[in-house]
This record gives structure tokens, C-alpha cells and sequence, in this order.
């Protein structure tokens, strides 16, 4: 350990696996740690079932109907990939796939006046939906085939808008689009949480329903993917590749002190020895005096014997409930999954409700999303603070990750991951970076 690296990473979090992959792709010798005994930091997969509860201090073992114990993995964090989104082409680019599996979820449903609708995954589906009625749905069927159409780069395509400066609502004014077509597009298609992209230039919100429509092409039943045995196997197979590279891990090591010199980052100090170190990349849970709280997030494992009422049945499913609908400020989620995916026992199902918290009383505030899921076996409660760094790390040359959101999908977290590359080499964060080098020494199989 009393060594010179190039980079140290703290923390086993999918943002630091990945970040560690790539810079030991990219020839940096990476000492990579954790002060837990396990990988995934805030993003693991807890196992067995025992360990959730201690984890939430709920007195006495699973009951004998929870089935065994190491047939769970609960997720701490609820997400799915984007069938088309970065986190995929980050996973083909270092075929980093090879060592996980994944399912299609089953579909995704919107809340509408107190019911659950499926959101159209076809053409035949959209026309069929009790959404909305035959005129709405031709605008929209309408203002899909633009989106469809759009293309940065030829202002044929624009149809009158530019991109840079039309608003959002002035877009859907062009359409004649009604309010609820409006909270469906802007929260179940680009995924939204909050109404203030309506203000908003247009083009990142088109660009939002493409990547949507783009991913949805490529299964058809919903454009969300999600990894049997739970979200904890992505860090565990970037950690693979980094140490295929030559990348050093260390679980179980306390972080004494990280160790800086005129402002600058030098080494960390662990169980009395110094590794030394030229960048360090870490989680807010090492650096708690360089970063500053911007909310916090609610979430809530609920494990239950039955599917979700009126989602067909389905084993895997997610739910928004645009925030328009509830009176908040923020849309509200829940994401299913069950032992389809090898993450619970037998004909148990795990839906994990989230939101932004708005006010004093956090559980109440996701009442609603609780009452779609009755009746619920055991419910797991916690509240985290998101952080986000109070500097860029320019100076002090420690990058630090920002807390996962409330988004139920992973492309914010690779937007940080592509923000602190650029803060650590100075060039804009390229795929073809991870892609694995031809003559892998380590050569794999």
C-alpha cells in the first residue's frame, strides 16, 4: 500500500467503479478503496435479507415467509437503464456486459386522477389507451412523428421552432396539446420530476422523448433494462475491468485522514500507512467538510406477496406519478421488481416508492404511491441528504461524486461521471476511451 498511484478512488459506488474503470483502461495505476465491507457504497445490493433489517434496525429476523435470506438482493437505490442511454453504451463500449445479465421491464405505467395507465409502448397500445381521447391522441401521434423527425443538424426539420431558444410550452402550444397530455410527455417520456423545463429551450426535452422512443425500439415492452440479481453487479463488473487493468481494491479499509499540501491533494492514510496519490476521486461520505446538502430523497422498500394491482400481473414494472397529480413540486416513483430477476425469494416482489421531499413530513407525502402497492408485506424507510461537492476539485485535485437523485434511471449519474473526466484529464469524455485495448495483456476469455 505505501506505494505512489496515479489515482485513488474512495468508495465502491457505481460512479467510482466506473471512473476507476476508465482510468485503468486508459494506463493510470488506481489503488481503489472502501471502508465498508462490501461493494456498491450507496448504490449496493444488500444480502442476505438479514442484513436489510439490521441495516434498518428492524427488531427480530424476516419472518419464515420472507423464504431464505440469500435468496434476496435489495437494492438500496431504485434505478433501471435506459435500453439506449449512456450507462449501456458505457457497459457494450467495455464489454463489461460479459459478466451481467439483463431483463426487460414488463412496462411502465402513469398515475392519472387516483388509477394507473400503462404508457403506450406501440402504435396500436397508444391508440387503444384510455389516456386520453381519439382528437388528443392524433396531435400527439402528431407531435410524436416531429420529435421522431427532429434532427439537430438539419433546420428543415425545425418546422418554425429553434431549438435554442422555443420554450417547451411554446412547443406544445404549437401542437395544441392538452394538460394531461402535457404532464404524460414531460414526466413519463422525458422524465422529468419538476414542471420548470417548460421555460426551458426545447431541444434537451425532445432530445429526452427520442432517447426514450430510441429505447423503447429496442425491446418494445418498456425501455427500462435492469441486471438479475440486483443493481449492486454493475460497480462489482466495472471493478472487474479496472482490475483486469491492473487496478489495486481494498475493501474493509478505514480512511484515516486524506492527506493535502499546500491545497493539494498528496496521499491518503489508512491503518497507518500512506498511499500516495497524484487525483483522488471519491464519495461525499469520505469528504463530509467539502461538500453541501441541496435536499434530500425519500425512499421506501416495500416488499409485498402480489404484483402490483391493475399492471397486468407484470413482474417488473415502473409507475410516475407526475407531481401535477398530488400537488407537489416533484413527480413521485416507484420501481418493481421480484424474484424474476433473482433479487427475491419465490413469489416475493420489491417496489421501492422515491421522491424529492418537500416538506416536514416526508412520509405522508408519499401516501399515495403506498396505497397502489396494499397490502405491503414490510416496509424499509430512510431519508438521505443529497450532496453535491463545494468546489470542482481544480485545485485540490480531490473529485468528489454527487449522491444519487430521485431519477429512476442512471443518466444523471453517468452526466457526473463524464463531468468529473473532464475536470480530471481537461478533454471532453469520449466512448471510445473504455473501449478495452486490442492487445489486453491481461487477456480475458
Amino acid at each position: 500500500m505505501n506505494e505512489e498511484y496515479d489515482v485513488i478512488v474512495l468508495g465502491t459506488g457505481l460512479t467510482e467503479c466506473i471512473l476507476s474503470g476508465i482510468m485503468s483502461v486508459n494506463g493510470k495505476k488506481v489503488l481503489h478503496m472502501d471502508q465498508n465491507p462490501y461493494y456498491g457504497g450507496e448504490s449496493a445490493s444488500i444480502t442476505p435479507l438479514e442484513d436489510l433489517y439490521k441495516r434498518f434496525k428492524i427488531p427480530g429476523s424476516p419472518p419464515e415467509s420472507m423464504g431464505r435470506g440469500r435468496d434476496w438482493n435489495v437494492d438500496l437505490i431504485p434505478k433501471f437503464l435506459m435500453a439506449n442511454g449512456q450507462l449501456v453504451k458505457m457497459l457494450l463500449y467495455t464489454e463489461v456486459t460479459r459478466y451481467l445479465d439483463f431483463k426487460v421491464t414488463e412496462g411502465s405505467f402513469v398515475y392519472k386522477g387516483g388509477k394507473i395507465y400503462k404508457v403506450p409502448s406501440t402504435e396500436a397500445e397508444a391508440l387503444a389507451s384510455s389516456l386520453m381521447g381519439l382528437f388528443e391522441k392524433r396531435r400527439f401521434r402528431k407531435f410524436l412523428v416531429y420529435v421522431a423527425n427532429f434532427d439537430e443538424k438539419d433546420p428543415r426539420t425545425f418546422e418554425g421552432i429553434d431549438p435554442k431558444k422555443t420554450t417547451m410550452r411554446e412547443v406544445y402550444k404549437k401542437f395544441d396539446l392538452g394538460q394531461d397530455v402535457i404532464d404524460f410527455t414531460g414526466h413519463a417520456l422525458a422524465l422529468y420530476r419538476t414542471d420548470d423545463y417548460l421555460d426551458q429551450p426545447c431541444y434537451e426535452t425532445i432530445n429526452r422523448i427520442k432517447l426514450y422512443s430510441e429505447s423503447l425500439a429496442r425491446y418494445g415492452k418498456s425501455p427500462y433494462l435492469y441486471p438479475l440479481y440486483g443493481l449492486g453487479e454493475l460497480p462489482q463488473g466495472f471493478a472487474r475491468l479496472s482490475a483486469i487493468y491492473g487496478g489495486t481494491y481494498m475493501l474493509n479499509k478505514p480512511i484515516e485522514e486524506i492527506i493535502v499540501q499546500n491545497g493539494k491533494v498528496i496521499g491518503v492514510k489508512s491503518e497507518g500507512e500512506i498511499a500516495r496519490c497524484k487525483q483522488l476521486i471519491c464519495d461525499p461520505s469520505y469528504v463530509k467538510d467539502r461538500v453541501e446538502k441541496v435536499g434530500q430523497v425519500i425512499r421506501v422498500i416495500c416488499i409485498l406477496s402480489h404484483p402490483i394491482k391493475n399492471t397486468n400481473d407484470a413482474n417488473s414494472c415502473q409507475i410516475i406519478i407526475p407531481q401535477n397529480q398530488v400537488n407537489r413540486k416533484s413527480d413521485i416513483y416507484v420501481c418493481m421488481i421480484s424474484f424474476a430477476h433473482n433479487v427475491a425469494a419465490q413469489g416475493k416482489y420489491i417496489a421501492i416508492v422515491s421522491t424529492t421531499v418537500e416538506t416536514k413530513e416526508p412520509e405522508k407525502e408519499i401516501r399515495p404511491a403506498l396505497e397502489l402497492l396494499e397490502p405491503i408485506e414490510q416496509k424499509f424507510v430512510s431519508i438521505s441528504d443529497l450532496l453535491v461537492p463545494k468546489d470542482l476539485g481544480m485545485e485540490s485535485q480531490i473529485f468528489i461524486s454527487r449522491t444519487y437523485d430521485a431519477t429512476t434511471h442512471f443518466e444523471t449519474t453517468c452526466d457526473d461521471i463524464k463531468n468529473i473526466y473532464k475536470r480530471m484529464t481537461g478533454s471532453e469524455f469520449d466512448f471510445e476511451e473504455m473501449k478495452r485495448k486490442k492487445n489486453d495483456i491481461y487477456g480475458e476469455d
